[in-house]
């Protein structure tokens, strides 16, 4: 299994959905970087499970226990190994998937490419679990980039039928990043939260699921991060957003709205702006070439609804090869969007820093 990303920030993240821990280790961040814990659990805390009904029932602190890298809160230049425990696990829940894959999941891909050994509990290594990991890497990676005059901040843009406002793209607020980067159910609108909680209800009621969207900004981006072909800022920040279980779509800016545009609305046209030269429009979400252009760089990622729900679902028994139905137990998520969001900031972030840092060296 490749668990690692990165060039010059490196990224590897260890552990598996109900083994003894779950971790990470952060190779190539500077020494002298000056870490607020407070806020780097407030995003822990984000993604953790178990506050209310929108969320899976299982309880996990996720408190990351540091165990290098790290002296009197401050980065010592040393790979920064971290491990959260596993202490609230149910592994009987699962003892039926090694026969059973269950229907959108990993299972049965993992079951044949491992000839069987992969570790089906909680989905093992494949599991959104191992997101916690990710959420503290890209909690310190933003801490850095704040260092540096720039802030990330995500919402959910969507539930279902319900949408959010969306961010305006050339125009986003490090107040509003910041305020939405502070809450677990994170959107701009207060009616459209509501709705998006009832739009969850009525799924967890209906012992289904729900999926949604994930709109992201980072703004403070100087021009010029990234470069074309194969090291696009889009391609780089992609393939770590892919490494989110359940994301199965990324676009930035008007992304996917293009196909139906014509070129005179499409184009993002130039303007001086407080002396400098900015873009009328931000069509292209801050990236022109594969280089960041100084606008905002804004992104959606497309959350599939939660594969594990409790309503009868057909599968086949691998070990008979007849046809069975499956279901499943255990307790899982009606709507994995919400804890998504910070999984989200996170990626970004990182993966924003490790481009940085490569064009630094």
């Amino acid at each position: 299994m490749s668990s690692e990303f990165g060039k010059s920030l490196k990224l590897s993240v260890f552990g598996e959905s109900h083994g003894e821990a779950i971790g990470c280790v952060i190779d190539g961040l500077p020494a002298g970087v000056k870490l607020d814990m407070d806020r780097i659990y407030l995003d822990m805390s984000r993604r953790a499970p178990g506050k209310d009904k929108s969320a899976t029932p299982r309880l996990e602190k996720d408190i990351p226990h540091i165990l290098s890298g790290v002296l009197n809160n401050t980065t010592t230049g040393a790979p920064l190994a971290m491990i959260i425990e596993n202490t609230n696990t149910q592994s009987g829940d699962y003892s039926n998937l090694m026969s059973l894959p269950r229907p959108s999941h990993s299972d049965y891909p993992a079951y044949v490419k491992y000839s069987g050994f992969n570790d089906v509990r909680g989905g093992g290594h494949f599991s959104g679990r191992l997101t916690a990991p990710i959420v503290f890497a890209g909690a310190v990676a933003k801490q850095v980039l704040a260092q540096k005059g720039i802030t990330i901040g995500a919402h959910i843009s969507k539930i279902g039928s319900v949408s959010d406002i969306p961010f305006d793209m050339n125009d986003v607020s490090c107040d509003t990043l910041a305020e939405l980067s502070s809450t677990s159910f994170s959107t701009i609108s207060n009616d459209a939260n509501k709705k998006m909680r009832d739009e969850i209800e009525k799924a967890r009621m209906n012992q289904d699921s729900v999926g949604g969207e994930v709109e992201c900004a980072a703004i403070g981006l100087p021009v010029g991060v990234g470069a074309n072909i194969f090291s696009t800022v889009e391609s780089h920040l992609a393939s770590m957003l892919f490494a989110i279980p359940a994301v199965k779509g990324v676009e930035f800016g008007v992304g996917f709205d293009f196909a139906g545009m014509n070129g005179s609305q499409a184009n993002d046209q130039y303007c001086v702006k407080n002396g400098n030269i900015a873009l009328k429009t931000n069509n292209n979400g801050g990236v022109l070439g594969g280089m960041t252009t100084g606008a905002p760089l804004i992104l959606r990622v497309a959350i599939k609804p939660t594969p594990s729900i409790s309503q009868p679902q057909h599968s086949v028994n691998l070990q008979t090869m007849e046809e069975e139905t499956l279901v499943i137990k255990g307790r899982h998520d009606p709507c994995i969007v919400p804890r998504a969001v910070p999984v989200v900031e996170g990626v970004v972030a990182f993966a924003l820093l490790d481009l940085i840092m490569q064009e630094n060296k």
